[in-house]
């Protein structure tokens, strides 16, 4: 196939585009209806949908021969195909994985995920993500012919360089990468362009753009089997030098506290992850083993799984306020599924960034008004289970202002459009915890 460099790269990709929008947009269409629709020429319209058949992302349905007025030979109607998937964004947690596809239009075709335990060495949990691809194709009948990219996100610091992981000297080869890296591995499987990054990261950036507009200056931790952060400034996903930007969940709290998977000891995620928190419940007399457990605590009112969840919360609070003191976000989300389970954990930390933010004044009015101006708001993460997977994907299609200077992943010849994501239309999900 014909390579298309620099800017006939872009055109081609615009008008790849514009087809697809408007199938997307009007169903099936002969090739003179695109034509005279988005106004291309005949030749460059054959080139186009040409590379488009032969890739997947559309299919011949019928003819316009029901339709035809006078003689002539029918003409061949062309229309999305839905059983193509033509994007793939993985999240890799640290016990389970969540894959979601978007075919040709970015509409999201399938979702799901599956588990595996904490220790498990990166072959397993690649094994365990390929049978998870292959299980949503034969329930959603998608198929990866014509997969054009895939986006994944890896829990723990990532350097920005694709198939590149820096892991402490003390780390277990557990936590390490194999022989065959993520990104390889992926990128033999599908013969697709692969990015990796921080999943933690790329649930930031879903969180980002996928509202009603893009948020400039953002502040993101989510409370998992472990705990990530994410950071949006003035406009641009920030990674930092050694893609550490955002490792919220390593920030000492407790000096003697609990160790760490990281090496040290009292670190945010030895408090406010998932495991942590379960344990101090029932170090405190609550016999919780999962988060439906809690949950049905929450239910009951307990006080225990209050005063854990609270105390838990206001160290996140603590460590949020200390951030936010220096980047001044307009928002801070708190992600993680817990945080739909314990509403109290939004309310606390929230409370808790509003005490530590500012000092108190003589006038409780002068201080409220000064909370009002200048505060960040806090809440809840809008999206969900799949918020790092659905990152991934926004990384592969690249194309929001949050990305601006994000390491560019070369495209396949003829590679398909990277137009924004659309509202979130899932045709099929299933079901997994976001841990």
């Amino acid at each position: 196939m014909q390579s298309y460099p620099g800017v006939q790269a872009l055109v081609r990709r615009t008008h790849e585009e514009r087809v697809l929008q408007v199938l997307r947009e009007q169903g099936a269409l002969s090739r003179n209806q695109i034509a005279r629709a988005i106004g291309l020429s005949r030749t460059t319209l054959s080139e186009i949908t040409g590379s488009l058949l032969q890739r997947g992302a559309i299919v011949v349905t019928d003819t316009d021969a029901a339709h035809r007025e006078g003689s002539g030979r029918p003409a061949e109607r062309l229309a999305l195909d839905p059983a193509s998937g033509q994007f793939m964004g993985v999240d890799f947690g640290h016990r389970r994985v969540h894959v979601v596809v978007a075919d040709a239009s970015h509409e999201i075709v399938a979702s799901g995920s599956d588990r595996y335990a904490d220790h498990v060495d990166w072959p397993t949990r690649l094994d365990v993500a390929f049978r998870l691809v292959e299980r949503l194709s034969d329930q959603y009948g998608v198929h990866y012919g014509a997969l054009q990219g895939v986006g994944i996100g890896i829990p723990g610091p990532y350097s920005g360089k694709p198939g590149v992981r820096d892991y402490p000297s003390h780390r277990s080869a557990a936590d390490g990468f194999h022989e065959a890296s993520v990104d390889e591995a992926f990128g033999e499987r599908f013969g697709a362009p692969v990015i990796v990054d921080n999943n933690t990261r790329l649930a930031a950036l879903a969180e980002a753009i996928f509202g009603e507009k893009a948020i400039e200056n953002l502040l993101y931790v989510r409370l998992s089997d472990g705990v990530g952060g994410g950071l949006v400034v003035g406009g641009r996903l920030v990674s930092g030098s050694a893609g550490l930007a955002g490792e919220l969940g390593h920030v000492t709290v407790t000096a003697d506290g609990s160790p760490c998977r990281c090496g040290k000891n009292g670190c945010l995620e030895t408090i406010a992850s998932v495991p942590a928190i379960l344990a101090a419940c029932r170090a405190a007399g609550l016999p919780v083993e999962s988060l439906d457990d809690l949950a049905a605590a929450i239910a009951r009112s307990h006080p225990l799984a209050d005063r854990v969840l609270r105390d838990a919360a206001a160290a996140v609070g603590r460590v949020l306020a200390a951030v936010a003191m220096a980047l001044n976000p307009s928002e801070i989300v708190i992600g993680g599924e817990i945080t739909r389970l314990a509403p109290v954990i939004v309310q606390q930390a929230s409370a808790t960034v509003a005490y530590e933010s500012f000092p108190s004044t003589p006038s409780p009015d002068v201080r409220a008004a000064h909370l009002a101006a200048h505060a960040a708001d806090v809440r809840a993460a809008h999206l969900a289970d799949d918020d790092g997977a659905l990152g991934a994907l926004a990384a592969v299609f690249h194309s929001s202002p949050l990305l601006a200077g994000y390491p560019e992943t070369p495209a396949p010849t003829g590679a398909g459009p990277r137009a924004a994501m659309p509202p979130r239309q899932t045709r099929g999900v299933a079901d997994g915890r976001h841990q």
